[in-house]
Formats: structure tokens, C-alpha cells, sequence
């Protein structure tokens, strides 16, 4: 007993020094829970990974190749150390030759896509700009059409993965991000994504999974990171600075567009199988005996563009990837255009909702729906677009929806959450 009071004597005497310690112990403690839980996932998805790779396969078969387009300087530099610790492992229990190939400066994804071999499936790990430099080098290529069919998988390791809602379930915890995206790409369920083909005046185009965004929001947010000194007050901070120095901040453009397409019905993913050799024979003779009428040449329409004088504080141009499993009757892209009658309040407000989603727009916002959309910016119009996140300067530009461009990998679970949100 004397011990234990000579104990609380010695912490009660010192007790700015056993703070300090039970701190430290306490986060410490944390810390490892931490690394613990993270291994148990990892241990778990390498479990359902050797499931994959024990199965048989018949002798004429051949193993699985994946190419891995990797950013070793996403997520600040540790992009690499990442998907060496979470999916590299996963990939090989699972039994898929996998062959890594990294890049080294911006830019680089776009030249490699160009030049690359076929392969079984194409995985990028990375960020929002690694994916969007991989998808516009892959459609840059003469065999695009038969390229693009390559199913694709994201490992979401940058600091922006903003397709990764959309394809898998989004948690907390980077790990469990990383070996669910991994393991979505072991089980092979495909969904189909529209693509934004971006073109400019004169330059290639580019192509685009979620949208092209221009304005006031979109400046503000760029700037945002400046403010961290503020902690949680840096959005309203940024938003509120940026109304002294200019106000209002009203932009006006020219949009041109095209009424949206009927949407084909789904091919089936399973190739019918062949009719037998009977009905083979009885089909020719039939078309030899009585051939079918030759249908005349289509003549193709004039496109009718339709024009309209928008004045707007956030211009988005948006495909529909959010919920890819929805099911439409028209092929469209989404044209959002925030009212130019903000407060400085609403301003504020609008641009911490923003900040967490910027696919959210206001009750009074424009909302169009279209096939193609043509931009005209004002003279001495200045400023950047974001494309997927990555700034591009803004110039006039040509957007058209490619629908159903791209097949990517997603997650059983998400799928069924994104369905359950339709009904």
C-alpha cells in the first residue's frame, strides 16, 4: 500500500511531466491499433486473393496479364510504398502476371498509352490525374475502338480519386480503399462509363470521366490549401477574401448544344451461341433464293444547335458516372449553371457545400441536358477549367459524350448500394 501511495505521490509532484507521458502513451497506443487493424485487412483480402489464385485452370489456358499504370508521386510521394504494401500482394496471390510500369514526370501516362501492348486488363493506381492522363492517351490511339475494350481497374492512391465513389465503397481507412478497389479487380464485374471528349481550337483532345468545371467556385477552391493555417475556418475563409478583393464575380458564356440521344438497349455481355449447322444451311438458301431489299443510304440531318446567353457564377459539365448502374433513356452529359443573383452569404455557404461536393448545385440553377455542348468565352476571358480535376486553360472548346465508352471493374456491394439509392 505504501507503494502505491509513494506513486500517486510521485504523479501528483510531477504532474506536468506524467501528462505529458500518459499523452504520449495514449497516442502511441493509438498509433499501433492502427497498424494492427490495417494488417488484419490486408491478412483478410490475401485470403480471398490465394481463393482466386488456387483455382484450377484447363492446360490451353493461359494466366491473366495486367498492366499497371503507377504514379510513384501521388498521395505526396507515397503512391509507391502504398500499392507495394496493399495491392502489389493481392495481384500476385490471385495469380495475375502483373507488369508495373511507372512514370516519372506529367504527361508521361499519355505517351506510354500510346505505344502500349495489348493487354487482359489495365490497372491504374493513382489519382484523379494519372486516370484522366491514361483514358485520353488510350483514346488518342489509332485501334482505339478495339483497345477501349479492355476492361480497366482503379486502385485509388491520389490525393483526388474522385471516379473512386462511384466504383467502390468509400471508408475512412486508406487500406481497406486500396484492397477492396484490388479485389473488385480479382472478381471482374464490369459496368460501362461515359466518356467527355474535350477538343480545343487547335490542340489534341481530351478526354474526361466526370466533368469540365469552370468559375468563381472552382478558383476559389483552388485556393483553399492557402488558408490552412486556419484550420477549419479556411473554406469560408478563402470564399469570404475572395469577395473583398472582386464582386461580384459573375461570368458570362455562350453555350450551344444538341438535343440528347435515345439510348440504345445493353448488348448482351455473353456472345450468343452459333445456330447449328441445319439452321446455318436453311438461312442461306433462304437469303440466296429471296435476297433481303437493299436498304437505301441514310441521309444524314443537318445537327441542330441550339444557343443560349447564360450569365453564372459555376459552369459544370458533368456525365452521368456518378451512378453508373442507373439505367437511362437517353444518352446525355449534364450542363449545370449556378444563378448569377448570389449573396455574399449564399456565396459562402454554396462554397462549403461545394468544397466537400461539387457535383451539388443550388434549386435556381440551370440544368440542360444535351448530346454535344459548345463553349464561347467572352474576349480577354481568362481563368483555367478543371477537367477531372487537372487545370487547363480556358479557351472555347467542343464537348461530346462518347456513351458507354469505357468498361471499368466495380465492387458487387457498391453496385447494389448505388442500385438501392435508385429505388
Amino acid at each position: 500500500m505504501a507503494r502505491v501511495v509513494k506513486v500517486f505521490r510521485t504523479l501528483r509532484n510531477h504532474w506536468k511531466k506524467s501528462t505529458f507521458a500518459v499523452c504520449v502513451l495514449s497516442y502511441g497506443g493509438y498509433w499501433l491499433y492502427g497498424k494492427h487493424c490495417d494488417n488484419v485487412l490486408r491478412r483478410e483480402a490475401c485470403l480471398l486473393a490465394r481463393e482466386y489464385g488456387q483455382q484450377q485452370i484447363a492446360p490451353q489456358e493461359r494466366l491473366r496479364k495486367a498492366t499497371v499504370i503507377l504514379n510513384p508521386a501521388a498521395c505526396s510521394g507515397k503512391a509507391n510504398n502504398l500499392f507495394e504494401k496493399n495491392a502489389a500482394p493481392i495481384l500476385h496471390l490471385a495469380g495475375v502476371q502483373i507488369t508495373v510500369v511507372k512514370t516519372d514526370y506529367e504527361g508521361q501516362a499519355k505517351k506510354m498509352m500510346e505505344v502500349m501492348e495489348e493487354t487482359d486488363m489495365l490497372v491504374v493506381a493513382g489519382g484523379d490525374g494519372t486516370l484522366q492522363e491514361v483514358i485520353t492517351g488510350l483514346l488518342r490511339r489509332p485501334d482505339q475502338d478495339t483497345f477501349s475494350n479492355t476492361p480497366i481497374g482503379f486502385i485509388p492512391l491520389g490525393s483526388h480519386n474522385s471516379l473512386s465513389p462511384s466504383l467502390h465503397l468509400i471508408s475512412d481507412n486508406k487500406v481497406k480503399d486500396i484492397t477492396s478497389a484490388t479485389l473488385s479487380i480479382l472478381k471482374g464485374e464490369t459496368v460501362p462509363l461515359d466518356v467527355l471528349q474535350i477538343k480545343g481550337e487547335k490542340e489534341q483532345p481530351v478526354f474526361a470521366l466526370m466533368g469540365l468545371r469552370w468559375g468563381a467556385f472552382r478558383d476559389v477552391a483552388s485556393k483553399i490549401s492557402k488558408y490552412w493555417y486556419l484550420g477549419p475556418l479556411k473554406t469560408n475563409a478563402a470564399h469570404w477574401f475572395t469577395t473583398l478583393r472582386e464582386w461580384p464575380l459573375v461570368r458570362d458564356v455562350s453555350v450551344s448544344y444538341l438535343a440528347p440521344t435515345l439510348r440504345p438497349p445493353d448488348l448482351p455481355l455473353v456472345k450468343a451461341p452459333r445456330p447449328n449447322l441445319l439452321h446455318r444451311i436453311i438461312r442461306r438458301l433462304k437469303n440466296y433464293w429471296n435476297p433481303p431489299a437493299e436498304e437505301p443510304p441514310k441521309v444524314e440531318e443537318p445537327e441542330k444547335w441550339e444557343e443560349q446567353q447564360l450569365s453564372t457564377l459555376e459552369f459544370f459539365i458533368q456525365t452521368h458516372n456518378k451512378n453508373p448502374v442507373e439505367r437511362r433513356i437517353y444518352d446525355s452529359l449534364r450542363i449545370n449553371a449556378e444563378p448569377s443573383s448570389f449573396t455574399v452569404g449564399e456565396f459562402i455557404t454554396a462554397g462549403n457545400i461545394k468544397a466537400a461536393d461539387p457535383t451539388i448545385f443550388t434549386e435556381n440553377a440551370t440544368k440542360l441536358e444535351a448530346s454535344a455542348c459548345r463553349l464561347q468565352l467572352p474576349e480577354g476571358a481568362t481563368g483555367f477549367y478543371n477537367i477531372d480535376n487537372e487545370e487547363y486553360e480556358a479557351m472555347p472548346v467542343e464537348v461530346r459524350l462518347l456513351p458507354r465508352k469505357l468498361r471499368f471493374f466495380i465492387s458487387a456491394e457498391r453496385r447494389e448500394q448505388l442500385l438501392s439509392q435508385i429505388q
